[in-house]
């Protein structure tokens, strides 16, 4: 087996790079002349602005401008957009799109809304100058609880709408599941809460801007998850100008997990403020300015219920929830808990009768949107409580509920509830080897010893499907230097997920190209033709399957190269290694000689053009693919204290075929902690009265820590894709989606209580002890 082909556990090419300190991240680069910008943000979650004055902030040392949003309406720039239209229910009012401009004028509606910015020649006197401004707040009231947005007499964060409702959404289906009540042996119901969380990439946001006065275009530098999304919404919406009039470069990014593919409006700032002084302008945000300014994720108030047979089949769902969206609706905000979750709705169970609605909720907190999972971690967690409910109710296994109403292999392709092709799977046969590799047989024993040891010891699984995919085309672009090497172009975005190994083994297993030789190109907006970045797990099944096909059509003109070269059939040529020869013979050139005789128009074949350098637009017919997975953990919990430590962990994931263990197994472990960070530890929390943020650093918020998880025992149930010719499926957010069940499930099995909501806090625990005494 080639050591550096597809399948291989091939170590990350580019930790060399960035383990030895030669990563290149935004705020590493300095340009000559640059500004600083900083921002003044609002204290208050609501407030009408009274009076502003800058003047002494212009006066300030160092200061070079000084912006309002009195300035963004004369320079007449646009607002940040909404990317989506999410249809509401039939007889209710539509979607309500609130403006977002980029600095606030006449109100505030969430602690850290942008007011003013201000440019100097340090960040030290930008920040000085900050507190020269002098504004008149009049402070209003505020809604930071997501289950009360909706009462009647709730403060509104928009009054003309008349309500805190964004949108109403249903999937349909009403009459069908309430059929499915009414002839129920058993129901179950759940009032549950996903708690919000910050995404928190390692690297904080940061944003450089320049103007290109020659060129008459905008240049930006700054972490994304793919820089097309973000130049086109920049150009079309906020400055109105062509897309080719904006530059937008990435370069090494550290995490992504959703939230840095959005349109912000400081790196606006950056431009706007670039074009006026004609010098680069700098913005970095610190930790809590991270926490203030980047979207947050989850944030569901739910009420769910459950209909079974006698045997133990689930015959209906239904669900209702309250989805805060924030303040303003951002990028994807209100789609991620109403279309994109219920892509997966009934996730891999065989239930048809799903009734869904979504209402998605104004609060005076930071906009929400998509965070590792984007809406399916909320429905399996809301699936997976369910049927542990019903369990108990039946008098079933855990285990043995699941196994009753998995869509079997014989039902696939199976058209899920909302219409959606489950195009492969065996789940079943999942939850059967995740089963034994969690020795879920020998759980008893570890029971009992925990029990002598004075602790309360739990186990619990969580199953989960996701639909990974999105934006059904990308591209890529190979080109063979005269060297012989091998340069990648591609539309998808690495933030941390090993790209520069992975598309390297699907060149050098098609090319035969040594796999060190393979250069990866992207982030660049002027290098890059298209493309549509990285989110949703798309990209193996998307900028993967583009590699594959740009390195065949470059093969197969490679071939046709070579056939004239050694006047052979082209028919005969065959690849051994990195050289071609003709079949049975010892005739044969290298790629080296195949290149120089490429840019050379008196030694190819006729009608061939010059050059080795083939471009794909890969599109496919489906959106997503879906990869799923069960997930079991082990709690034990200190009586004494409520503190709750997960000692062991067991996961099978099936994401198709697998390009590189080791990527997907570092996937999954990232997956897990940020699912175990949702389970136990993290919460974003408001303060009901004030509508401060609690929780704006890494003081108040937790982190998971490595101490926090245990060995993590993982393997792979194979079940190609047929939808694509690598059979590869997404591979990034399961973990987020099986742990906070698993976990969950396992924290109220050794409790002795049919739920607890996260996170799993040692006062909540504790609370639930005291209260089954």
């Amino acid at each position: 087996m080639d050591q550096f082909g597809i399948g291989q556990p091939v170590r990350r090419k580019e930790d060399a790079r960035f383990l030895t300190g030669r990563g290149r991240y935004t705020d590493d680069i300095d340009l000559p002349g640059q500004l600083h910008l900083c921002v003044l943000r609002s204290p208050h979650a609501h407030a009408r602005i009274v009076s502003l004055d800058v003047s002494a902030a212009r006066a300030a040392p160092g200061v070079a401008l000084v912006l309002t949003g009195a300035d963004v309406a004369a320079d007449g720039l646009g607002d940040l957009p909404l990317m989506v239209d999410i249809p509401a229910k039939p007889g209710t009012p539509p979607l309500f799109i609130p403006p977002r401009p980029l600095l606030q004028r006449d109100a505030v509606r969430y602690v850290g809304d942008p007011v003013v910015l201000v440019v100097a020649e340090t960040r030290a006197q930008a920040q000085d100058a900050l507190e020269l401004v002098a504004i008149d707040y009049e402070p209003l009231p505020a809604v930071t609880d997501t289950g009360r947005a909706l009462d009647e007499g709730a403060a509104l964060v928009w009054p003309d709408r008349g309500s805190n409702l964004c949108v109403l959404w249903t999937n349909g289906r009403a009459a069908e599941t309430d059929a499915a009540f009414a002839r129920a042996h058993r129901a179950v119901s759940i009032e549950l809460v996903q708690n919000r969380v910050v995404g928190n990439p390692m690297e904080p946001r940061v944003a450089i801007g320049d103007w290109d006065a020659a060129a008459g275009r905008y240049e930006l530098v700054s972490p994304t998850q793919g820089v097309f999304r973000v130049r086109d919404a920049l150009a079309q919406f906020v400055f109105k100008v062509p897309k080719q009039a904006i530059h937008v470069v990435s370069p090494d990014v550290g995490g992504g997990f959703g939230l840095r593919g959005k349109i912000f409006p400081e790196s606006a700032m950056v431009l706007w403020a670039a074009k006026r002084l004609g010098r680069p302008v700098k913005w970095r945000a610190d930790r809590t300015e991270t926490i203030l300014s980047d979207p947050h994720g989850r944030d569901h108030v739910t009420r769910a219920e459950m209909a079974f047979d006698a045997q133990g089949k689930a015959l209906g769902l239904r669900v209702r929830t309250i989805a805060a969206v924030g303040a303003y609706l951002l990028d994807f905000g209100p789609r991620i808990p109403t279309v994109a979750g219920a892509r997966i709705a009934g996730t891999v169970y065989d239930i048809q009768a799903v009734n869904m609605e979504v209402s998605c909720a104004f609060t005076n907190t930071v906009p929400t949107d998509a965070y590792r999972g984007a809406g399916r971690p909320e429905i399996a967690y809301t699936i997976e409580r369910l049927l542990d409910l019903g369990a108990a109710e039946l008098g079933l296994g855990r285990d043995e509920i699941r196994r009753r109403n998995f869509i079997r292999p014989d039902q696939i392709p199976y058209t899920n509830c909302v219409g959606n092709v489950i195009d492969s799977g065996d789940f079943g046969g999942a939850q059967a080897m995740a089963l034994r590799l969690a020795d879920w047989d020998g759980f008893a024993a570890r029971r009992a010893e925990a029990a002598a040891r004075g602790r309360l010891r739990g186990i619990g699984t969580g199953y989960f499907i996701e639909a990974s995919g999105g934006q059904p085309q990308e591209w890529a672009r190979v080109a063979i230097t005269p060297e012989g090497r091998a340069r990648l172009h591609v539309g998808t975005f690495s933030h941390g997920q090993g790209h520069e190994t992975a598309f390297a083994q699907i060149v050098h297993a098609t090319l035969g190209i040594p796999f060190e030789q393979v250069e990866l190109v992207q982030g660049d907006s002027d290098l890059v033709e298209q493309g549509f970045g990285t989110g949703g797990s798309r990209s193996s099944q998307m900028g993967g399957v583009a590699t594959l096909r740009a390195s065949d059509a470059v093969l197969a003109k490679a071939k046709r190269i070579a056939a004239h070269l050694l006047e052979a059939d082209a028919a005969d040529i065959e690849r051994d290694g990195a050289r071609f020869r003709v079949a049975g013979t010892d005739l044969g050139v290298t790629w080296a000689e195949i290149a120089t005789a490429a840019s050379d128009p008196a030694r190819l074949p006729a009608r061939e053009a010059s050059g080795l350098d083939e471009n794909v637009l890969y599109k496919r017919s489906s959106e997503c693919n879906f990869p799923n997975g069960c997930h079991v953990a082990e709690v034990e919990i200190d009586p004494d204290t409520g503190h709750l430590q997960v000692v062991r962990y067991a996961a099978v994931d099936d994401v198709g075929n697998v390009l590189n263990p080791l990527l997907v197994h570092g996937q999954s472990h990232g997956g897990i902690a940020q699912g175990l960070g949702q389970a136990v530890l993290e919460n974003a929390v408001y303060d009901s009265d004030s509508g401060q943020l609690l929780a704006a650093s890494f003081q108040d918020y937790a982190m998971p820590r490595a101490t926090d998880l245990p060995d993590l025992a993982l393997d792979f149930h194979i079940v190609p894709t047929p939808v694509n010719e690598l059979g590869v499926k997404g591979a990034g957010e399961g973990g987020a989606c099986g742990a906070p069940p698993a976990i969950v499930s396992a924290a109220c099995d050794a409790l002795g209580v049919a739920h607890l909501d996260m996170p799993l806090t040692p006062e909540r625990i504790w609370r639930a002890l005291a209260a089954r005494r």
